[in-house]
């Protein structure tokens, strides 16, 4: 079974976000290790975003109760009172909900700022980190996959991603008023991750040709010479010439140390974690923009038409070949019983009967299997598993078929 807890910028507070983000990473391996029930978990902790995805085994009794207490566990050590939060803010979601879930969080549709681009790349890493713990699975793999193809059919036909959304640009907006003339203005960029890069673009697309990066861990100067910007050594000092300041690191939090003078700038903090100390909003000449006040101000955008149409539609077919893989592998195997006794009659030279029958063998497994998930997606699976028994004579094992993953959803 497929389970996930959510905790996010619609039902849990920022400060909360932040400070579990911190401590989340080791969350999916306590989980698989500590839990012999889970057989797999995937961690997506973003700026806005805490999910835990797990698959655990079915039936488990109070399955979706044991699970989220698991999690919670798994969380409580390091995270303290937070998890204690997370308890009364968190939803839990299982089966078909989980991957109608993700899907729509993996193509920007549940983010706070509707269609945004980044979170279809942290999905993906989630996914990544998993495999490099250990701690994904057979149906993690697969609905986490599709969910990046669910993704970018998305935003093919429905054309989301056309405006280029993200929590830079909503910033940026914010501030544009502000600004007379864009390519006078100097910025700089604290850290060199991926919103970094997002950020960038952001700037350039709006006139912006002044632009230093710091990195605390010493990586502005490669980064500035991909991106063309100016590598900054000092903080302090890079502070000093800019107006705009844009925080996006997990490495280090500005503090009023940190700021020189009491000139004008805005500092945006896109970081959680915060990037920026509280008290430097409270500093003489200083605006500082975070996430919960860049939350307010996220307006829904119009979407694209039929986004969550065809996000729920892309789920559906996932969750519907998902149901129908044991009648697909029953019939698959039922042929291939059938081609080994045919083959094992054939004298050692028939190569091209060989040849022949094999590819006989596949034609004749190709439309039973359209079938089945036609079946499965109009509810009617459990008619097609019959016909199959009854004329046929083949029995679907669906747990035989689960444990052998041999019908994947992306299988033909």
């Amino acid at each position: 079974m497929l389970f996930c807890v959510t905790a996010n910028h619609r039902n849990t507070d920022f400060e909360v976000l932040g400070r579990i983000s911190a401590v989340a990473e080791s969350t999916g391996r306590a989980l698989v290790s500590e839990h012999d029930f889970v057989r797999g978990a995937v961690v997506l902790s973003t700026c806005n975003r805490f999910e835990a995805y797990l698959e655990v085994d079915e039936p488990l009794t109070g399955g979706a109760v044991v699970a989220r207490e698991a999690v919670l566990e798994a969380l409580g050590d390091a995270a303290g009172d937070d998890a204690h939060a997370l308890r009364e803010s968190a939803v839990s979601l299982c089966g078909d909900d989980v991957v109608r879930h993700l899907f729509a969080v993996s193509s920007g549709l549940e983010s706070m700022v509707v269609g945004e681009e980044e979170i279809s790349g942290q999905v993906q890493r989630a996914l990544v980190q998993a495999r490099t713990d250990g701690t994904t699975s057979t149906q993690l793999e697969q609905v986490f996959q599709r969910a990046t193809h669910a993704t970018r059919e998305m935003r093919a036909k429905a054309d989301v991603g056309a405006g280029r959304r993200s929590l830079a640009r909503l910033a940026l907006d914010l501030v544009d008023t502000r600004v007379t003339d864009w390519g006078t203005v100097p910025v700089l960029l604290v850290g060199t991750g991926s919103y970094a890069a997002t950020t960038i673009a952001a700037l350039r697309a709006r006139g912006a040709r002044d632009i230093g990066v710091y990195s605390a861990t010493g990586r502005a100067a490669r980064f500035a010479a991909r991106y063309g910007v100016r590598p900054e050594a000092d903080l302090s000092r890079a502070i000093a010439h800019a107006e705009i300041v844009i925080t996006c690191t997990a490495r280090y939090v500005v503090t009023p140390d940190d700021i020189p003078d009491t000139a004008r700038r805005i500092v945006i903090d896109l970081g959680l974690p915060r990037n920026v100390s509280p008290e430097v909003g409270d500093l003489p000449g200083v605006e500082l923009l975070d996430l919960e006040l860049l939350g307010r101000h996220a307006a829904l955008p119009e979407l694209g038409p039929g986004a969550h149409e065809l996000v729920g539609t892309a789920a559906a077919t996932f969750t519907a070949e998902r149901a129908a893989a044991p009648a697909i592998v029953a019939v698959r195997r039922h042929i291939q019983d059938a081609l080994d006794d045919e083959l094992s009659r054939l004298p050692e030279d028939a190569d091209r009967a060989r040849a022949a029958l094999r590819h006989l063998a596949g034609v004749l497994s190709h439309r039973p299997s359209v079938r089945a998930r036609e079946a499965a997606a109009a509810g009617e699976l459990e008619e097609f598993e019959r016909a199959l028994d009854l004329v046929f004579g083949i029995s679907v094992d669906h747990g035989a078929a689960e444990a052998g993953g041999a019908a994947s959803p992306a299988a033909g």
